[in-house]
């Protein structure tokens, strides 16, 4: 802190709770709400519900003990009488509030059993001597054992002591029609009276607007230094050569759509260069990513480098290594497989091939990070569903190689906004089309109690020789969530479908066993699968055209989208029956509406977005990424435009400025950067 502010250890252990660790920081600890002391209302003139400072003098003060302990006082002005009631209170309560005080009690007005009331009401002394305060009091988000008043005394002196002048040159503020920032601030933590207090909650004012935007601001000029100094570091340059890439598009029996073939060549371009690409390919379910990634490795493998593909779960890296060997190994290129799961043995060979350079492209889940792994020669690093890894994972997969490429990929498609906030330092591509000959999937919600119309559902597809999911969201019983278990399930599903094969598959399973229910389920042998959501991301069978998710309302609409995404994968029309059980929160009858109504990705996680806010989206909790505190992505998405402009212009024209501005609201932070 700021050595003319001296703060008690004891409060800054408080503070710091609250994420305040300078005086600038104190600058910025805005308030949540106001209460109005700048004015008195004649208790005649009280109304319910509404929030008003009344001022009198105490007529009665009395404990009463039924129906509970509590203090009842009576505050008599000229037009009336004010009952005010406290069921928690201390003895300088009761001194503060004898018969014959003069006192002014702010609060809420209710109607009370013997008239106008207020229930714990803010008192302190009134009288003609006791002038009124000149600006609205700020209430500031707190914690236990640090009062408002403490609060408000450091904040108050941080206004006084820190340097508030601008960091933008006037002339642009004016042109962005912004106010000054100590203008800014000083008039959200002191309002005056007559302020349009609906536009400060809302944030609407515009001393919201310049906070917002210089936050902004901020986030999207560290995003961006970080790319510049990207593009200064050296990477190999891994030029397309074409004589793997052009066999595997032959053998494939598709063509690549339009999508694809544009985003392959930006990827292309990229790996040409002499800095390290950090490029987020991402893309509906099914949309065809993984062999775009294919075709990427195979750019670095002709120029002799090695390729680490990873995935967050041993089903989903177990069927990108499946895919990718019977993809490479007719071109003569064996990946090697590494998981936590091997055998010590099996692990150790693994680790060797890679390290002595026998084997060019290793495939495989965070076994992939540890220290005893070495690359002879890394290159590429492919990093599927991204947002499931945390920072230091996928920074230490980077330092295996002197600056490898990285690319980055999620089936979880990311809204606009998110993207240009929060990976402003990655360059991304988008396959926004799904391959040809795909049919639509329908989508049913269908109550719990209807059960028996589920399974005849299930009994059709399998007569048409179709197959079928049936997803449970737990693997051991839960009695305080009384959720179905896959086990329990299985046995009930077994029981009554005798005629067809029913299988098994949970995260619990040994992966021998796993592997080899889903390889039955693939050919055909396997007519229903029962499965947690391990199955979630990565299966891709054509002739799965039923999809049943138990306890839908449970789940996250990014989870459901890329559930209902394992089917409608071939030509036959897909089915995906949700059930839910009643009552459902409105958060959950909200998403199920959403999962109902849309089928696109993106607009879904555009919904999901509005509905839970970036956090969830990025994987924030172990992704370290700085979250915005005063924008929102949404509401604020021209400023977010604005800023994101600006941040470019700024960095190329007035590098002073933009230096100005990152050390005001960066220093001694962590940036808004992920890795």
């Amino acid at each position: 802190m700021n050595p003319s502010i001296k703060i008690p250890p004891a409060v800054q252990i408080k503070l710091t709770k609250l994420g305040i660790h300078t005086p600038f920081d104190l600058v910025l600890h805005l308030p949540l709400r106001y209460e109005d002391e700048t004015q008195i209302t004649r208790i005649d003139d009280l109304v319910p519900g509404e929030t008003a400072q009344a001022e009198g003098e105490i007529i009665h003060s009395e404990v009463a003990y039924r129906p509970r302990r509590s203090l009842i006082c009576q505050l008599q002005d000229d037009s009336g009488i004010l009952f005010l009631r406290f069921l928690n209170f201390y003895p300088s309560q009761q001194k503060q509030l004898a018969i014959g005080k003069k006192i002014r009690a702010l609060g809420e007005a209710r109607e009370g059993y013997f008239g106008m009331e207020m229930v714990h009401p803010k008192c302190h002394a009134g009288g003609e001597n006791k002038a009124l305060k000149q600006a609205l009091t700020p209430v500031y988000p707190t914690t236990a054992g640090l009062p408002q008043p403490t609060l408000r005394k450091y904040i108050l002196a941080a206004l006084n002591s820190v340097e508030l002048n601008d960091t933008l040159p006037a002339d642009l503020l004016q042109k962005l029609r912004l106010p000054a920032f100590d203008d800014s601030v000083q008039l959200l933590h002191n309002p005056p009276p007559q302020i349009d207090e609906a536009a400060l909650l809302e944030r609407a004012h515009p001393a919201w607007r310049r906070i917002k935007f210089d936050e902004l601001l901020a986030q999207q000029l560290s995003m961006r230094v970080h790319y510049r100094k990207r593009h200064e570091r050296i990477a190999p340059q891994l030029t397309a050569h074409d004589f793997h890439s052009s066999a595997l598009l032959k053998a494939l029996p598709f063509a690549l759509t339009r999508a694809q073939q544009k985003v392959l060549q930006e990827i292309r371009h990229d790996l040409a260069q002499a800095h390290p690409m950090q490029r987020l390919l991402q893309g509906d379910v099914g949309s065809g990513k993984t062999v775009v990634a294919a075709l990427a490795a195979l750019q670095a493998i002709e120029n002799g480098f090695q390729v680490a593909f990873m995935a967050p779960t041993e089903i989903l890296a177990e069927q990108h290594y499946l895919k990718l060997r019977d993809w490479l190994e007719p071109l003569g290129i064996s990946p090697v497989w590494l998981s936590g799961s091997l055998k010590k043995k099996d692990k150790t060979v693994a680790a060797e091939r890679i390290a002595q350079g026998d084997t060019q492209i290793a495939v495989g889940t965070h076994a992939l990070f540890q220290a005893s792994v070495e690359f002879s020669k890394l290159g590429l690093v492919i990093v599927d569903e991204q947002h499931k890894f945390g920072v230091q994972q996928r920074l230490a997969l980077r330092g295996k190689g002197n600056e490898p490429h990285q690319l980055m990929m999620s089936a979880t498609p990311i809204p606009r906004t998110l993207a240009m906030s929060y990976y402003a330092d990655l360059d991304v591509s988008v396959i926004d089309e799904l391959p040809p000959g795909r049919t639509p999937i329908v989508t049913k919600l269908i109550n719990d109690t209807r059960r028996e119309e589920v399974f005849a559902r299930v009994r059709t597809a399998c007569l048409q020789q179709r197959q079928a999911y049936w997803v449970c969201p737990l693997i051991d019983e839960s009695e305080a969530l009384q959720l179905q278990t896959a086990i329990d399930t299985y046995e009930t599903l077994t029981q009554i479908f005798p005629e067809f094969s029913v299988g098994l598959v949970h995260g619990k399973m040994d992966n021998a066993e796993k592997a080899r229910v889903m390889a039955a389920f693939k050919a055909g042998d396997v007519h229903l699968l029962v499965a947690t959501t391990v199955i979630e991301v990565g299966v891709d069978v054509p002739n799965a055209s039923l999809m049943v998710i138990e306890h839908a309302e449970r789940m996250g609409l990014a989870q459901l989208h890329q559930l209902r995404g394992r089917v409608g994968r071939g030509a036959a029309e897909s089915l995906c029956v949700l059930l839910f059980q009643q009552p459902l929160s409105e958060l959950a009858r909200a998403r199920l509406k959403i999962i109902f109504e849309n089928t696109d990705g993106f607009e879904i996680a555009q919904q999901d977005l509005r509905l839970r806010g970036p956090g969830e989206l990025l994987g924030a909790r172990q992704s370290g990424v700085a979250m915005l505190r005063f924008a929102d992505i949404n509401e604020d998405a021209k400023l977010l435009e604005t800023a994101r402009t600006l941040a470019d212009e700024l960095l190329r024209d007035a590098p002073a400025v933009a230096h100005a501005h990152l050390q005001r609201w960066m220093a001694n932070k962590p940036d808004f950067l992920h890795a």
